[in-house]
């Protein structure tokens, strides 16, 4: 009702009117004369207003409200219609209207909470003490307070002492009401402004009252104010060491498991096992590209995860004035980097030991089944030529027999002859297979030797034998022409024969298109002496049919047995047809392994096609990659941010034109193609390619966002951030991303650091450098420039706040009790600092009681607990 309104206001202005030994009794007409008036506004502001005029004159009277007036829009308020000669007048509207006004100015408008309106910072004052207690909900300025609870629980937030609030219930509300207005009269100096009467019976009791009323409850609690802020601060700064301590631990663990794996991972990396066969290193070689698809990968996110965590920890310590966290023994960021790179070098050398190992054991097989077959068509020749030159047959022979034996021994050493070139190649290959550490060398060169001990025994048996024949060739005839010409042609033109038919099945092992092509021309120079050997086949056969022509006509008994050569034209038809056989098939072997070498020519082609796009596209994101990280492109942080993402996407996007390269890759191998002339790019550089394209994007999107977290902490604008990126871009001449000294200098100066060119100004300067180059690198980084124009730029919380904040919970205290704590701060951090803060040894403390000072001082590095 209108009722209540004059009555709080007197209530109000006599709260301040009796500071000045006076009170009034009735609002409209006290203030009539301006006297009264102009003391209340002296006492409320602390001024000293115009002389009042004394006279009792209507004009008199209007000076002096018009000089309250002029005060109070002196003080920024709008009087709205509110006239001197109505309130001269006694007009109650207009008297209280007026009275309202300076309520607002004076009681209400410096409660400032959050930037809000003096109304709405009053209201959210209100709901942040009320808020744990039960029955309480404060929404506004009128049905919220009917009750009186919400009074009480004020009182008793600030002055436990004063009431029991759980005593008290929301159906009592007269009761409840007169308590607190009892109260706060008596212990807080606050006279009653309300009725209670009116506040329970009226359905809406007017906000501007029950307003003045909790004004002053808010004046009378400011001293506790002042404790709540501490009591933010010192949670602030706990939150920000709570969350490094959990970050300095999963640092550590993630550090601890990837330096494990590498350990694991080596051994099996460094262990070069002797005695492969070709599908041991096939097994092998499938093992390390499982381990190089799926076991790798995730380690390459781990280490990047891991320098992100350490690098946003490290932002955080040096953004809250920490000192710099240190990880334990061996387990730094260069400890991590060296045993990354020893890994990668491993990988390396046993993929390069994985592919030299295969190319031998091919090798060493393609000679040991070329040693073998010349080996058995040698043995097979010499079976039996040991008896034979040892026989004595020409003991027992006619004349004409023992000269067919002689010119069958020449025949046999022109053949002996014509084998010799085998046997040197048969030991070749022998002493090949011995210099590639040829497994079953031992039962190679047991079988060489052998071979070679009887080569011996046949040329001294051949020599013996001949001797013996010529001492018995006086004793016999000439033989046969027709039958020696066929002995001494045939058997050339045998070994010529066993010869092609050897050359047609050889085995051969070839790597490109031009080793296949000689073997390809080789053939067709074979195939251009086939009409010659043709003729010669014409001209020995003739001689057999002359012979059969003339034994038939002569009748001659015997003559059909050559007594030169057990070669018979049988044979010698036989082996030219092998030999007439063998030449297409021979033909198709060759275009088979052509096409098999222009199928690998084009595999090495389709892999330089990708690999000479990927890797230009690797090294061209790199580039860009650290023309962002140094804002070349704006210096809008959010901006470089959005483009390191999209092009993080646009690499994870192109993984498939990678894997598809691994397939290539595969066939490569699969194929035994060792060297590929038409790129420069392995499949090794562009998979460690990748990996740094990506981990270059993640460490950069990392920096920008610590330089966000650094911008945004610290408070400092958008264009200050860009003034500072574009003056250390300036001065970065080579686009490096650091600065000399003197470029810093230069930096420095044209953002408006005056450094003198006096021993001072040296001064000056090398403080500056200790700070922003800790460890004398030589070179100053962006990011601990920003840091320094950062801390210039803003003044941050230090120890000293955190003591003076502690002193005001303490209540001026050098000491403070855990019971302060626990009423001062949430649950979880009040026990944080109970559990970590030193016993106060100084006299006549209680024996609970807790030191802030060394704890404050530790927060920051400064001592250690």
């Amino acid at each position: 009702p209108a009722g209540s309104i004059p009555v709080t206001f007197t209530a109000w202005c006599n709260s301040h009117l009796r500071k000045a030994g006076t009170l009034i009794e009735s609002i409209e007409e006290e203030f009539r004369n301006g006297l009264k008036l102009m003391l209340l506004l002296e006492v409320i502001s602390g001024e000293t207003l115009p002389k009042p005029d004394r006279g009792k004159m209507r004009f008199h009277k209007i000076a002096n409200v018009n000089k309250a007036l002029d005060f109070i829009a002196s003080k920024g308020v709008k009087l709205v219609s509110i006239g001197a000669e109505e309130i001269v007048d006694g007009n109650l509207k207009m008297t209280l209207g007026m009275i309202w006004t300076i309520i607002l100015r004076f009681a209400i408008q410096d409660i400032s909470v959050e930037e809000m309106t003096a109304k709405e910072g009053l209201l959210l004052w209100c709901q942040r003490k009320t808020a744990p207690y039960k029955n309480v909900n404060v929404q506004n300025f009128h049905t919220s307070f009917k009750d009186g609870l919400a009074f009480c629980a004020l009182i008793h937030r600030h002055r436990p002492d004063l009431l029991d609030y759980s005593q008290l219930s929301k159906d009592d509300p007269l009761h409840n009401l007169n308590l607190a207005f009892d109260i706060a009269e008596k212990h807080l100096d606050i006279p009653r402004m309300l009725d209670p009467d009116d506040l329970v019976n009226t359905p809406k009791a007017d906000e501007r009252a029950i307003m003045t009323y909790v004004s002053c409850y808010y004046h009378a609690f400011q001293g506790a104010q002042q404790a709540e802020m501490a009591a933010n601060r010192i949670c602030k700064v706990l939150k920000v060491n709570q969350e490094n301590e959990r970050l300095m631990e999963e640092y550590e663990r993630l550090t601890s498991d990837l330096l494990e794996w590498i350990r694991r991972t080596l051994p099996w990396l460094q262990a070069r096992q002797q005695d492969n066969t070709l599908s041991d290193l096939q097994k092998k070689l499938e093992e390390y590209r499982l381990y190089r698809r799926n076991h790798k990968p995730p380690r390459v996110e781990q280490k990047a995860r891991l320098e992100t965590n350490f690098n946003t920890l490290q932002t955080k310590l040096r953004l809250s004035n920490r000192p710099a966290y240190l990880p334990s023994e061996g387990k730094s960021v260069t400890d991590i980097a060296n045993a990354w790179k020893n890994l990668e070098g491993c990988e390396k050398s046993f993929e390069e030991w994985l592919l030299s190992e295969m190319m031998r054991l091919e090798r060493l097989e393609h000679l040991a089944k070329k040693f073998k077959h010349k080996a058995e068509i040698h043995e097979s020749w010499t079976t039996g030529k040991e008896e034979m030159l040892q026989s004595q047959d020409f003991r027992h022979c006619k004349l004409n027999e023992l000269k067919a034996l002689k010119k069958k021994h020449e025949a046999f050493e022109s053949d002996l002859a014509a084998h010799q070139d085998r046997v040197e190649q048969i030991a070749a290959i022998a002493q090949e297979l011995n210099a590639l550490d040829y497994y079953d060398s031992a039962t190679i060169n047991a079988r060489c030797q052998s071979i070679c001990d009887q080569w011996d025994r046949l040329g001294t048996l051949t020599t013996s034998r001949r001797n013996a024949l010529e001492e018995t060739e006086k004793l016999l005839e000439k033989i046969d022409q027709l039958h020696l010409e066929f002995a001494k042609r045939a058997a050339p033109f045998n070994n010529w024969l066993d010869g092609a038919c050897e050359d047609l099945v050889d085995m051969f092992i070839v790597h490109t298109i031009e080793e296949i092509q000689g073997l390809i021309d080789a053939h067709h120079q074979f195939k251009a002496t086939l009409g010659e050997a043709d003729k010669e086949y014409q001209a020995i056969t003739s001689l057999v049919t002359e012979v059969q022509h003339t034994a038939h006509k002569y009748q001659i008994p015997g003559a059909l047995d050559n007594p030169y050569t057990t070669l018979t034209a049988q044979v010698i038809s036989n082996k030219w047809s092998e030999v007439k056989k063998l030449v297409p098939q021979r033909d198709n072997t060759l275009q088979t392994e052509l096409q098999k070498q222009q199928n690998n020519e084009s595999l090495r082609r389709q892999f330089a096609e990708k690999a000479n796009g990927v890797g230009p596209w690797i090294e061209k994101q790199m580039d860009a990659v650290a023309a962002i990280g140094m804002g070349m492109h704006g210096s809008v942080l959010e901006d470089q941010l959005n483009r390191l993402k999209e092009y993080e996407s646009a690499v994870i996007g192109n993984k498939a034109i990678m894997d598809e390269m691994e397939k290539i890759h595969q066939a490569v191998q699969e194929s035994m193609i060792f060297e590929n002339r038409y790129t420069q790019y392995t499949m090794e550089t562009l998979r460690v390619g990748w990996e740094q394209l990506l981990t270059s994007i993640n460490r950069t999107i990392n920096e920008v966002e610590n330089q966000i977290l650094t911008r945004d902490s610290k408070g400092i604008s958008q264009e200050q951030l860009s003034e500072f990126r574009s003056s250390f871009n300036h001065f970065d001449k080579n686009r490096c991303g650091r600065l000399a000294p003197d470029e810093f200098k230069s930096c420095l100066i044209s953002l408006g650091y005056s450094i003198g060119k006096d021993r001072q100004g040296e001064i000056d300067f090398q403080r500056i450098t200790s700070i922003v180059d800790p460890n004398t690198t030589g070179f100053i980084q962006f990011d601990a420039f920003l840091d320094f124009m950062t801390r210039e730029n803003v003044d941050s919380d230090t120890a000293e706040q955190v003591i003076d904040s502690f002193r005001i919970l303490a209540g001026d205290k050098p000491y403070i009790l855990p019971e302060e704590l626990q009423r001062e701060l949430p649950p979880d951090q009040a026990e944080y600092c109970i559990q970590r803060m030193q016993p106060f040894s100084g006299p006549n403390a209680p024996r609970d009681a807790l030191d802030y000072m060394s704890f404050s001082t530790s927060l920051y590095g400064e001592s250690d607990l």
